[in-house]
């Protein structure tokens, strides 16, 4: 089966919906929680009470730890502080997209692969989206926090390596138990660099709805999300699900100037452009080579 149906469409359609809108929870929850504290409740949440009615997954416990490790500690810590006043919600959505090509990266430098030509087409279209971007940094954007998402968006993509080398598995267990890595580590971080009194501070000041956002990440947006997309990617070739993750910063963006007021001047749009057209080269492009490609059999004309 490879069309989906339109329930499917539906249900993967939420998803994106959940992963890209999540940006702007994050933002409200920044109001009151320190990052790194943010990042260590997320993650307290999408493990208690989860790992009491999911056996862990077989995988090694150096995998499980480097997922939570780098997911934890690596892309949502750097991710938050990143969005704690240093880049806008809807630009975040859209620059930690380029994990996909960190992972060609990653994934070329371990097998020796060499980069082929519409990947280097696809980078450099990206990365004119991303300069565009660095051009035009201020009060809401910063270098800095562009950094800090592209880091984001690299240790993800060290995740999805791990993800893939841990085999066929049950990712929801797979993200619950791993979270017993992210924790610790993440609390000691808060700790360290955002202080006991910013801690206690934060979970005092903290509104329901703050606590709403935090339950939102976790359930709604790792383990429905990872859920719901892996069953999709269980039943369909990944080729017609992982399409629609494009619209992940659409709904970042949309959401963000929504409900945030946040701008979106040419400049925005000619960047989003590029880095989504650069993420549909890398993905489209060898589907529609292979099918150009006389099948095999077929006279030549």
């Amino acid at each position: 089966m490879s069309r989906i149906s339109p329930a499917h469409a539906l249900l993967a359609l939420a998803v994106v919906a959940v992963w890209g809108t999540n940006f702007v929870v994050i933002r409200e929850a920044l109001d009151a929680l320190p990052p790194l504290l943010l990042a260590t409740l997320r993650f307290s949440l999408a493990l208690v009470p989860a790992f009491l009615f999911l056996p862990r997954p077989r995988v090694a416990l150096s995998n499980l730890a480097g997922y939570g490790l780098l997911i934890g500690a690596g892309q949502f810590g750097l991710l938050y502080i990143a969005m704690n006043g240093h880049i806008s919600p809807g630009l975040a959505s859209l620059v930690v997209q380029t994990q996909v090509f960190f992972t060609i990266g990653l994934a070329m430098w371990l097998t020796g692969e060499r980069l082929q030509t519409f990947q280097l087409v696809a980078v450099l279209v990206s990365a004119a989206g991303l300069a565009v971007v660095g051009w035009h940094t201020d009060a809401s954007t910063t270098v800095g926090g562009l950094l800090l998402v592209l880091g984001a968006a690299a240790t993800w993509a060290g995740g999805n390596i791990l993800t893939k080398r841990a085999g066929s598995i049950n990712m929801v267990a797979y993200v619950v138990w791993s979270s017993a890595f992210a924790v610790p580590v993440l609390f000691l971080l808060s700790l360290a660099l955002e202080g006991w009194d910013a801690m206690v501070a934060g979970v005092r000041q903290a509104t329901p709805g703050v606590w709403v956002a935090v339950a939102w990440q976790s359930w709604a947006n790792s383990l429905f999300g990872y859920a719901a997309w892996n069953w999709l990617l269980s039943r369909y070739p990944a080729a017609t699900v992982t399409p629609l993750a494009l619209l992940i910063p659409v709904f970042g963006m949309g959401a963000s100037a929504i409900w945030l007021g946040e701008p979106l001047p040419a400049w925005k749009l000619v960047a989003a452009a590029l880095v989504i057209g650069g993420l549909a080269i890398n993905l489209w492009w060898p589907r529609s080579a292979a099918a150009a490609a006389p099948a095999a059999g077929d006279p030549v004309r």
